[in-house]
């Protein structure tokens, strides 16, 4: 099939390269512009315009779907466009532009999670059930009949830019299942069925650990804003980041938040336990694993509470 894609970070890769390798005649790649990465802020490609290019595939680069993307389109001819966190949406005349409409390739269980950060919200929900669902694009948000879906189990601890990983990879399967199904019957497709939900955009103060929690609800938390915006807690008043949270000797149990029974501390102490940094919280610990110290590098939570006499507090 004549596709054109549209895509930005590195997530979106894995579909652009699967609907290469199953032979679709991929005619254009649109992006977003290039944006300054990096401490010098140097110009920097989206992974898209890099893979595109490597592919032969032609780019445009452009911040939103407006008229310029309208008639780049028009001219390749297109018969579907497919569409994987391009950061942008899809609106009249570009949406029925392609013979087929537009499909999209989103991370949640639809009409789960419709919305920005699916994966984040499910996250730090404490769901460990994650999926994928191509659909297609319709002008209300994440709501057109479904094409193909999946659904993964991922361990507790599991970050959020660890599973959209794994997702982004796996994920390809329903949307060569969604495109074929598409070339066999062009009115393809099924309602949505369920309650909707909304995965609201993350802001820093999502990466404000709730150190009143117990060890599973931060654990989801932390998965949730990991990588970004990031997980902190404040140390002496200043940032500290939680780089890498870890269950204390297992998974928490969600019954008591303990993993095991442990001497009752305050909520944020950490102490030093076997060479480990152990953080205390209203119900069981987790292991501080690695931190960010405000304008200082990452390191060894070990390390890093060794430096302040084998025990601290955070807020």
């Amino acid at each position: 099939m004549r596709i054109v894609f549209a895509g930005t970070p590195e997530f979106a890769v894995p579909s652009l390269h699967a609907l290469a390798a199953a032979g679709h005649d991929v005619l254009g790649a649109i992006t977003r512009e290039d944006a300054p990465l990096g401490r010098k802020r140097v110009l920097t490609p989206s992974p898209v315009a890099r893979a595109a290019e490597e592919l032969g595939v032609p780019v445009l680069k452009a911040n939103r779907l407006g008229d310029e993307a309208t008639e780049w389109v028009r001219g390749l001819g297109a018969e579907l466009g497919v569409i994987v966190a391009y950061g942008g949406l899809v609106r009249e005349p570009l949406l029925s532009l392609p013979d087929h409409g537009w499909i999209n390739l989103h991370f949640s269980e639809l009409p789960r999670w419709r919305g920005a950060a699916p994966v984040q919200r499910a996250l730090q929900a404490g769901e460990q059930r994650l999926g994928v669902t191509v659909f297609r694009l319709v002008e209300a948000l994440d709501a057109g009949d479904v094409l193909a879906r999946d659904a993964f189990e991922f361990a507790p601890g599991t970050s959020a830019g660890a599973a959209l990983t794994a997702l982004a990879a796996d994920g390809t399967s329903a949307l060569l299942e969604a495109v074929s199904a598409l070339r066999a019957d062009p009115a393809a497709g099924a309602p949505q069925v369920g309650e909707a939900s909304y995965a609201h955009k993350l802001t820093r103060e999502d990466g404000r650990v709730d150190l009143g929690a117990g060890a599973a609800e931060v654990l989801s938390q932390w998965a949730g804003v990991t990588p970004e915006p990031g997980a902190y807690a404040l140390h002496d008043g200043a940032p500290l980041k939680l780089r890498e949270l870890r269950p204390v000797g297992g998974a928490p149990d969600r019954g008591t938040g303990a993993a095991v029974a442990t001497e009752a501390r305050a909520p944020g102490t950490v102490r030093l336990d076997g060479g480990s940094a152990i953080l205390s919280l209203s119900e069981g610990e987790l292991v501080l694993a690695r931190v960010q110290p405000a304008g200082k590098a990452e390191m060894d939570g070990a390390a890093w509470l060794r430096g302040r006499g084998g025990e601290a507090v955070l807020a």
